[in-house]
């Protein structure tokens, strides 16, 4: 599931294979973009921004792409079959004389002017994983609203950048907090900031995502994707529930002993 790490690693490898070189082919397949060409320039940078992929191309244009639940981007050679999906799920191709990046199932990409990329990225809270990450901003964008629940206020781009639902799981366990605490009742809030920042820089060069200490493969997260099997804590069954009902939902799970006082409203 692409969150902030999975991002960062996608950038770093776009950013290898593409930057500094000439498209020699550009494909873009979706209807707004469809006739567009960008042959012939370089590729100048590709960044991450929290779950946002900006990919700085000559002329002072952006390529920007979201992955959010599965989309990816792949990387191949000249002369390598491309396996990251049937052909009706390719979304973008930029192409240099030595490389082929391939964007399969992305829901989001739009070509912008670069000096324009706030308006796709502006909105965001400081970046986890980015050069601009900023602590105390954080603890106050957090805590702007002190009665949202942990999980939500977690979740929220604009407070933090690069949390997906993976981490909101693993940080809310490792805080000892549920999910639904109030925010503003969470001791020593700024834990929350300090282990967001080091879980995401852990992983960030990781392919098998791991918050415990334990580097068996059933054992690498606390809780999420754990549904009634034992805490690895305490060995009370995990739980599992939606949270914040509405399109944005998330499934939650927790650890009923670790993290007590969940709502009555969160069912098993």
């Amino acid at each position: 599931m692409p969150e902030g790490d999975t991002v960062w690693r996608a950038a770093a490898e776009l950013h290898e294979a593409l930057a500094g070189r000439l498209l020699t082919r550009t494909d873009l397949r979706v209807p707004k973009l469809a006739t567009t060409d960008l042959a012939g320039r370089s590729v100048l940078e590709v960044l991450p921004r929290g779950k946002h992929l900006l990919t700085r191309i000559e002329g002072g244009f952006t390529l920007h792409s979201h992955l959010r639940m599965d989309g990816a981007w792949r990387v191949y050679g000249a002369d390598e079959r491309w396996r990251g999906g049937p052909d009706h799920q390719i979304r973008a191709v930029l192409a240099t004389a030595e490389r082929t990046a391939v964007g399969y199932r992305l829901p989001v990409l739009e070509l912008l002017r670069t000096a324009d990329e706030d308006s796709v990225v502006g909105h965001l809270g400081p970046d986890l994983l980015g050069p601009d990450w900023d602590p105390d901003e954080a603890l106050r964008r957090l805590l702007a609203d002190p009665d949202r629940a942990l999980g939500e206020a977690l979740l929220d781009q604009r407070n933090l950048a690069g949390i997906g639902n993976v981490f909101k799981c693993e940080l809310c366990f490792l805080l000892r907090a549920s999910p639904w605490l109030p925010v503003g009742a969470l001791p020593r809030p700024d834990r929350a900031v300090s282990l967001a920042k080091r879980l995401l820089e852990a992983n960030k060069r990781r392919l098998a995502r791991t918050t415990t200490p334990s580097a068996r493969p059933d054992r690498r997260l606390w809780v999420y994707g754990r549904t009634g099997r034992p805490c690895l804590r305490c060995e009370t069954p995990i739980r599992v529930a939606d949270q914040d009902p509405g399109p944005q939902a998330r499934v939650t799970y927790w650890c009923p002993r670790c993290q007590p006082d969940p709502p009555a409203t969160a069912t098993p």
